[in-house]
């Protein structure tokens, strides 16, 4: 999913030096939600990671 993001961020960098201003800012939006959505994603994993994998040991 980072990898996704990284990718729409520099899609999003040609189109705005491009002057494709508005489609650079959808692009860029697109980036900024996929980054949050694998942050808290990871958060999710490591406390499930940190609780449950330790009460089934």
């Amino acid at each position: 999913m980072l990898k996704w993001a990284v990718i729409f961020a520099i899609i999003a960098l040609v189109l705005a030096v491009l002057g494709f201003g508005g489609l650079a800012g959808v692009f860029v939006d697109i980036a900024v939600i996929l980054f949050w959505l694998a942050v808290i994603i990871a958060v999710a994993v490591f406390v499930l990671g940190l609780t449950v994998y330790k009460k089934v040991r």
